[in-house]
């Protein structure tokens, strides 16, 4: 699965992805491969995502500055103040607001 993540400010990760877990309106729920199409609001809370094989760039907080990596297994979590998901045919786009370091 391929995912973006972004914030009003920047790109925080884009790439391949194994699974993403996020903080849905109506609870948590965690999206893996062929997962049926959705479109969900988000509320405060973590988004934890497993990076798959091949490069992906991401937001590393604790430089402040947008990395290229290609492990894959990598755990990497995000702190959101909000946003919204849509997920169709293994493609994730992920809106956040108010991202914590």
């Amino acid at each position: 699965m391929k995912i973006t993540i972004l914030t009003p400010d920047k790109e925080i990760f884009n790439g391949a992805v194994v699974s993403v877990k996020v903080p849905g309106s109506m609870g948590e729920f965690q999206v893996l491969k062929n997962h049926a199409p959705i479109v969900s609001s988000l509320n405060k809370g973590t988004v934890t995502l497993v990076t798959d094989g091949g490069e992906h760039r991401f937001y590393n907080a604790e430089t402040s500055a947008i990395e290229t990596a290609t492990q894959a297994g990598k755990t990497l979590t995000y702190q959101i103040g909000g946003g919204f998901i849509e997920v169709l045919n293994n493609e994730i786009s992920l809106l956040a607001r108010g991202l914590k370091k």
